[in-house]
């Protein structure tokens, strides 16, 4: 048998191996996404961006929940206009794909915003416009088909480079959402983002997170985003990659069989250290052999298949 390939091309990203980062864990710092890197991850997603300074949400912004995270961050970020120094440093030491989180408030701002990230040396970009806890901003499009394509129209008409979508499961169909996108131009989809949840505190009987609502992500998403993906490879034919509590290489590899091409981990690091894209890596590796499989693609969407 020969030698197992892991490698991922992505929309032209050439992924040593099919993990990658997601958006909102340690995505800031070049230093932070070289200890991702260090860790096995084959690609990197940055947190979200948009055109000026955001402070976010006041504490508490995070609660463990029995299956997973729940979180109201609020998207802080410094703005795209300070923030291009750090995709700068991070374009020249990170050394794997550099993927951009851009979020807005207008399809024109998600333009600028673009622009900025891949003049600074962005590999791609990834549209944030799911995110279920963000009140007035941009984030919500997602729901909304024509909005969306406006903003992907505007994106990939200013930019040079790939250009993902990052798809709310809170909506009615998902399918129908990602076909919306890929009709206006995305080169590929990352699903999914957070679930819309809920925490309350029995003493004083209000909920926890100062936003009240927040983003449920961790173990008890998987089932819900393996549907996804499922339901959405069925209906579009660009690349996806497959996000939502993947906690070992065992989900990992579920999301592939499902038809995701890669995937992105987030919550499982903060339960199990940057390491754990080494160890998702060297367990598809060693399912790989087992079964007969040279390549990723020899089983991408495998459950489909009669």
């Amino acid at each position: 048998m020969k030698a197992i390939d892991l490698t991922v091309n992505f929309v032209g990203l050439r992924l040593g191996n099919p993990t990658v980062l997601a958006s909102g864990i340690l995505g800031y710092s070049t230093e932070t996404l070289k200890e991702i890197v260090k860790g096995g991850a084959g690609a990197v997603v940055t947190k979200s961006v948009c055109l000026k300074p955001r402070e976010g949400y006041a504490n508490p912004t995070v609660v463990q929940a029995s299956c997973g995270l729940i979180n109201a961050m609020g998207l802080p970020n410094p703005g795209i206009e300070e923030y291009v120094k750090e995709i700068h440093s991070a374009k020249v030491n990170v050394g794997v794909p550099l993927i951009v989180s851009i979020f807005g408030f207008s399809a024109e701002e998600y333009k600028v915003v673009a622009e900025k990230a891949v003049e600074a040396g962005a590999d791609a970009v990834e549209l944030n416009v799911s995110c279920p806890h963000v009140k007035d901003t941009g984030s919500e499009i997602g729901q909304d088909e024509e909005v969306l394509k406006e903003v992907v129209k505007k994106v990939k008409s200013s930019v040079d480079k790939p250009v993902f979508v990052k798809l709310s499961p809170n909506v009615t169909s998902i399918a129908d959402v990602a076909e919306a996108a890929v009709n206006a131009g995305a080169d590929g989809l990352t699903i999914m983002n957070t679930i819309k949840a809920l925490a309350v505190d029995v003493e004083s009987g209000k909920p926890i997170l100062a936003n009240r609502f927040g983003g449920l992500s961790g173990p008890a998403v998987k089932p819900i985003a393996l549907r996804c993906v499922y339901d959405v490879y069925e209906r579009v034919k660009v690349p996806l990659m497959g996000c939502g509590g993947i906690m070992d290489w065992r989900d990992a590899v579920e999301f592939l069989l499902v038809g995701a091409s890669a995937v992105q981990v987030g919550t499982a690091i903060s339960l199990k250290g940057a390491n754990v894209f080494g160890k998702i890596t060297q367990g598809m590796e060693k399912y790989m052999k087992t079964k007969g499989f040279e390549r990723l693609e020899d089983f991408v969407g495998l459950s489909h298949r009669k």
